[in-house]
């Protein structure tokens, strides 16, 4: 850049830490809302809602943690800015639900398929754990009614199963002898209702995942892995202009 605007490497870098991104507003509308969090680190990270339908960000906040508080932030200031919700797509955080009761909210099967693989892992060792694993992956090819009812029917066959106990024979305390397993089930159950509401509201539009964001998010990490020398102020500037809907060449 500095040879293509016949400038020095030092201006060119003095001149790109101090520019700042001019505000971008996006229009307000009614939309079907999809929330993800992406992170550069344990405690630098991005809150962002995109408009699934109209394929653009509408909301970004620096975050270092993510909380239901922040989600509360992102809803308030789209409300106030004019934006109305009509559903929500999320990665199923606790206390969402609660958030959005008044909304119809859509829990990712990606983020819910890749919470049973952490339960189970990628191979199960144990027969059920690869049927319920089966079962789960199958999210997407199934009616609603047709996952719960086999859901149920795998819950008849393990119950007894999972419901086996380990006693310390030091202490006399007992634990579930197969915790992770019961875990990933309870992980199911929890999330039915809402791992097909996009059916349930065919004329929203409502995507069963929030991939929309995810492919944007994988982009952001290529360019700040590819630019892992860079300043972070330089960086933030470069993740920012991409969250604000903004071509880029770099």
């Amino acid at each position: 850049m500095a040879d293509r605007y016949g400038r020095s490497v030092h201006w060119l870098r003095k001149e790109l830490r101090a520019y700042e991104l001019p505000l971008v507003k996006p229009e307000p509308c009614a939309m079907v809302a999809v929330m993800d969090c992406v992170f550069f680190g344990r405690t630098r990270g991005y809150l962002v809602v995109r408009d699934q339908h109209r394929k653009v960000n509408v909301y970004w906040l620096a975050i270092k943690r993510e909380t239901v508080e922040e989600y509360q932030c992102a809803k308030d200031t789209l409300e106030a800015l004019g934006f109305t919700l009509k559903a929500v797509v999320s990665d199923g955080k606790p206390g969402l639900k609660r958030l959005f009761v008044d909304l119809p909210v859509q829990m990712c099967h990606y983020h819910q398929v890749a919470a049973i693989r952490r339960y189970l892992t990628m191979r199960p060792r144990l027969e059920a754990g690869r049927e319920l694993k089966s079962l789960a992956h199958g999210l997407g090819d199934l009616c609603e009614g047709c996952f719960a009812s086999q859901l149920a029917l795998w819950h008849k066959k393990w119950r007894e199963f999972i419901g086996q106990k380990t006693v310390n024979p030091e202490t006399g305390r007992w634990h579930y002898t197969h915790k992770r397993l019961r875990s990933a089930y309870r992980s199911l159950k929890t999330q039915l209702p809402y791992l097909y509401t996009y059916k349930r509201h065919p004329d929203l539009g409502i995507p069963n995942t929030t991939n929309g964001l995810e492919g944007s998010f994988a982009y952001l990490k290529e360019l700040v892995r590819v630019h892992r020398g860079m300043r972070y102020d330089l960086k933030r500037k470069m993740i920012v202009a991409i969250l604000q809907n903004r071509p880029t060449n770099l």
